[in-house]
């Protein structure tokens, strides 16, 4: 796994390799008070895998199950996930979904490796 690193910004992009992937990713708020969410954007060598896919939190807990960016876009070939982790989360504590002021510290982007999604049966 590796936390792909985001700034506190409403709207951001970023060139990272992953598993010896070009991926251009994109987070972005959309929308307008109270009802303003986060988006994702991911495209690998310049091929869109996903847009505008809805940004959830994940609070890590056991037995709870991670909201990934790509889970029904693997077919498009891209090795490895996406989660938003927040930190904050705890068993008393209900992951929150992100706020762009918040990215980078409370929520992290976390990329998940390919093998680690098989070790999970994913």
């Amino acid at each position: 796994m590796l936390t792909v690193p985001l700034q506190a910004v409403p709207n951001q992009s970023l060139s990272v390799t992953l598993d010896g992937q070009a991926a251009e990713i994109s987070v972005y708020q959309l929308g307008t008070p109270p009802t303003t969410h986060l988006y994702f954007d991911l495209a690998e060598s310049g091929t869109p895998i996903v847009t505008c896919r809805i940004i959830r939190g994940y609070g890590g807990l056991p037995g709870t199950t991670p909201q990934y960016l790509l889970q029904d876009a693997l077919y498009q070939g891209f090795q490895g996930d996406f989660v938003m982790v927040d930190t904050q989360a705890s068993a008393t504590v209900q992951a929150l979904d992100p706020q762009y002021s918040g990215l980078g510290t409370r929520w992290q982007l976390v990329y998940v490796e390919a093998s680690d999604l098989a070790e999970y049966g994913l």
